[in-house]
């Protein structure tokens, strides 16, 4: 599939298949920026629309400050920065909002933003959060993930949010595929993403706009044919290839998810490698389900 060209691209740069990059790590753990502006080349050649990078999968909790603002330089430098969103979550809205005016600076088109996770925030703090955030002027994408945040963004919260214009879209995380209805119902122009892979056809159906995925680092094509035969509404096809990858993309939801697709990738040739500490290597048990379950991908065809 060749990749979209710019009459192709949507005024939303959040839309279509995003990938939420990892990034690779030489072996003593220093980042190897080359490889990463390689492989984001080659997510779009591959059909991927854009990518999503400083998000937990590209490690962003245990980068320098210096490092994640290269990051975002590096990813636009190489894709163009209208298929960059770069992942701004900090503790608070104070060090968000620098991260999303470094974001603006570097010519990225939008961010994404999970809510304030120092602590459980109550729904006004979280109003607060975003519209401070909002205010540098970039669109933000939420990300409602209340596994890691213990804040749930409800689809009352974000149809609010969405009312006083802080959020464009929320990258849903919360594996509820019924409230991709709930959210059409309340706030109809709202941008529904995928947010966790194994969910991927489920809120695909229900109408989401897009899908910021993991696995899509590993086998890109796949993973592009698999988003647009859901949106086309191929389900045959659409479930010929989910059902090939689904023992892959429900590692996107395990704690282990940043080494399970970092293997992953190391298993088809590409740059995934080691993870920074406090992540550790996977268990010998959980890394044979992981090869295997790759191997079995690439034997199917997919890549």
């Amino acid at each position: 599939m060749s990749a979209p060209t710019t009459a192709d691209r949507t005024p939303r740069p959040w839309r279509g298949l995003m990938v939420a990059t990892t990034l690779p790590l030489r072996t003593d753990l220093s980042i190897d920026y080359d490889a990463f502006a390689d492989h984001l080349r080659e997510l779009v050649e591959a059909g991927c629309d854009g990518v999503v990078p400083n998000g937990s999968l590209g490690e962003y909790q245990t980068l320098t400050p210096e490092e994640r603002a290269r990051v975002v330089e590096v990813a636009i430098e190489a894709i163009g920065g209208d298929r960059v969103m770069p992942g701004v979550a900090a503790y608070g809205s104070t060090e968000a909002r620098r991260w999303t005016e470094q974001a603006a600076e570097a010519g990225a088109r939008a961010v994404m933003l999970l809510p304030p996770n120092a602590y459980r925030a109550d729904d006004a703090e979280v109003h607060a959060h975003y519209a401070d955030v909002a205010a540098v002027g970039l669109p933000i994408v939420a990300y409602n993930n209340p596994f890691d945040t213990r804040v749930d963004l409800s689809p009352e919260l974000l149809a609010k949010l969405h009312a006083d214009g802080h959020i464009v879209g929320v990258k849903e995380f919360s594996g509820d595929p019924r409230r991709a209805y709930r959210i059409a119902e309340l706030a109809p122009d709202l941008d529904l993403l995928a947010g966790a892979d194994d969910v991927l056809l489920e809120l695909a159906v229900g109408g989401a706009k897009g899908w910021i995925g993991g696995f899509s680092n590993v086998l890109p094509t796949a993973c592009a044919e698999l988003y647009h035969a859901t949106r086309a509404g191929d389900l045959v096809r659409a479930r010929e290839l989910y059902d090939i990858l689904h023992p892959l993309l429900r590692w996107d939801t395990r704690t282990e998810f940043v080494q399970a697709i970092k293997l992953s990738m190391d298993v088809v040739g590409k740059p995934g490698g080691p993870c920074r500490p406090p992540r550790r290597p996977l268990s010998a048990e959980a890394r044979d389900t992981v090869r295997r379950a790759t191997e079995r991908a690439v034997a199917a065809g997919l890549t």
